[in-house]
This record gives structure tokens, sequence and C-alpha cells, in this order.
């Protein structure tokens, strides 16, 4: 079972990894990549798993710190979706926009670091 958590823990950093990178190299010129688009989904599938994985181990899960990672997550998720989407179609992407899908990420893993 450790093997699995750490598993999925090593591609649920590569989530997040891929959406801030990708934020951080687009912040002059604000869009949604595809591989932010891909991490937001990395991101909610890994997160279930890791909380599911831990759960099946008798580990302790705060579930309110999960909570709101995975309201914000949705958020970030959200944004990724839609801003990826005016992206394809070659409509301008939002900076607000641009910006809550690696700003929120961030927020994610300062949730994930000091809680």
């Amino acid at each position: 079972m450790d093997f699995l958590i750490t598993t999925a823990l090593f591609f649920h950093i590569l989530g997040t990894a891929a959406i801030v990178g990708g934020w951080l190299a687009t912040f002059r010129e604000p869009t949604v990549l595809k591989w932010q688009h891909i991490g937001a989904w990395v991101q909610l599938v890994t997160g279930l798993l890791l909380v599911g994985f831990t759960e099946m181990n008798d580990g302790d899960v705060n579930h309110v710190k999960i909570g709101i990672k995975l309201v914000i997550l949705i958020g970030v998720l959200v944004a990724a979706v839609i801003g990826r989407r005016k992206a394809v179609k070659g409509e301008p992407v939002s900076v607000g926009l641009a910006h809550a899908v690696g700003g929120l990420a961030l927020v994610n893993v300062a949730i994930a670091v000091f809680w």
C-alpha cells in the first residue's frame, strides 16, 4: 500500500508542477496551456486516490483540510477547462482566468505545506 501512496503522491506533485510551471512560464502573457489543463485533472484524480489509499491504510486524514483543498482544486479545474477551451479556439484568455489557475494551485500547495 505504501508503494501506491508514494506513486500517487509522485504524480500529484507532477500535476502541481505542470500547473504552477505553466503559469510561471506564461506569466507576462497569460494563457492556459495544455499541460496546465492536464495537470488539473491529474491533481483531482491523484488527490482522490491519495485520500482513498490513506483511508484504506488506516491513516489519519484531516477531512476539513481535504475538503477545502478539493473546493480550491475544483476552482482550478474549472478555470483551466474554460481557459483551455478559449485558447484552443484562438480566443483571448482573460488575465484573471489564467492567473486563477496558477494562483489557486499555489494556494493549494501552501495549504498542503503549512496546515
